[in-house]
């Protein structure tokens, strides 16, 4: 089916461009970048190419409208007035989702009950039906989404969010998103033929993401989403995708990959999360505090998400650590390294001013993003 479907990216704060950057990878390059998400028009293909692809985006959404809207009757009239039979077969189930912000329309459950009522209303007339839609089918999440008076109309393609890779089967207690993860790789000049180390690799998020991205797998390669189902893709377009991304991968590159944490339990637990993701042998991981790091290689790239020392009683001693990592770091000037953390001390501690610092997040917490370019 060539219809034209325009798309929403949604993306973690900070991450938009990244995810706009990925998106124009894959061949779509009419894109709108805005706060937490990147627009694009493109065929259905897109819908599975981009589910599967998309190594930093939360999830895809079909647009289905935007408009204005002060009162409960616009809201019913404008919703109704959208080609919803377009999206939505005679049996698909839809439930609908909402969020309201500083908009006349507060109240969300109120909201969510009038677009399904409307889109009840659109679909019957379509498909002339006299009492009640079964809704026995596919699954098709509408989200009605408020901000400033401005209504957007969405379906969600994914399902689960895309963070949900398929291979966490263990975590720790403070666990990276695999797409943050991913970013934190894509930010780096890092090239698969190049080391890679993670000296705090907790579940092993950062190295699984390197591994992925060092053999060209598509991260949604080994899950289910929602739009699976969906007669507006229809399965071929999905096996289409599938095989392109099995062509794709380039299983025989090999990965000179290293996961290394304090905690042996972690350690375990990241084997465990690697075998799951198909990568058993390609990553090596130690028990090691980062203060032991001492490479074989004089150059290399050097990501991690150490812990912060929110926590009472854990400054002190977290701290401590950056000095130490500082140190063992000065005497390896050729490794770039980058480290995520919300201690703004962070400089001073590890001794060396940032060669480029970013704002993330990681989850609601404010983080920067320390970059140090590593010399030839």
């Amino acid at each position: 089916m060539k219809q034209q479907v325009t798309l929403i990216a949604t993306a973690a704060m900070g991450l938009e461009a990244i995810v706009a950057q990925e998106v124009r990878a894959l061949g779509y390059q009419d894109t709108t970048v805005e706060n937490g998400r990147v627009l694009f028009t493109a065929d259905a293909a897109a819908i599975p190419r981009c589910n599967l692809w998309l190594r930093t985006a939360d999830r895809i959404k079909v647009l289905v409208g935007q408009f204005e809207a002060k009162t409960f009757d616009t809201l019913f009239e404008q919703t109704k007035a959208l080609p919803w039979e377009q999206y939505i077969p005679e049996d698909g189930e839809f439930p609908v989702i909402g969020k309201s912000v500083k908009s006349t329309l507060y109240s969300v459950s109120d909201c969510q009950a009038i677009v399904k009522k409307s889109v009840a209303e659109r679909l019957k007339q379509k498909y002339g039906v006299a009492s009640w839609l079964e809704e026995s089918g596919g699954f098709y999440r509408i989200e009605v989404a408020l901000h400033k008076d401005q209504v957007t109309l969405s379906i969600d393609a994914s399902g689960t969010g895309l963070h949900k890779r398929g291979y966490r089967i263990g975590q720790g207690e403070a666990p990276l998103k695999e797409t943050l993860a991913a970013a934190l790789v894509k930010l780096t000049n890092w090239r698969a033929d190049q080391p890679f180390v993670d000296p705090f690799c907790g579940s092993g998020t950062i190295p699984i993401e390197a591994a992925l991205i060092g053999q060209n797998i598509a991260p949604g390669f080994n899950r289910e989403f929602a739009s699976e189902s969906w007669e507006l893709v229809g399965s071929e377009l999905w096996e289409r995708a599938h095989e392109e991304a099995e062509d794709l991968a380039d299983y025989d590159q090999p990965l000179d990959i290293t996961g290394s944490d304090i905690d042996h339990r972690m350690i375990e637990v990241a084997k465990d999360n690697a075998m799951e993701a198909g990568l058993g042998e390609l990553i090596a991981w130690k028990q090691m505090q980062a203060k032991d790091f001492h490479p074989r290689q004089a150059t290399g790239y050097l990501v991690g998400n150490p812990p912060y020392g929110e926590r009472i009683g854990d400054k002190a001693e977290v701290e401590k650590m950056y000095r130490e990592f500082g140190k063992v770091m000065q005497q390896l000037p050729g490794w770039s390294v980058y480290i995520l953390t919300s201690n703004e001390r962070f400089e001073t501690l590890y001794g060396k001013k940032a060669t480029k610092k970013r704002k993330l997040f990681n989850g609601y917490i404010k983080t920067d993003y320390y970059q140090y370019f590593g010399g030839k």
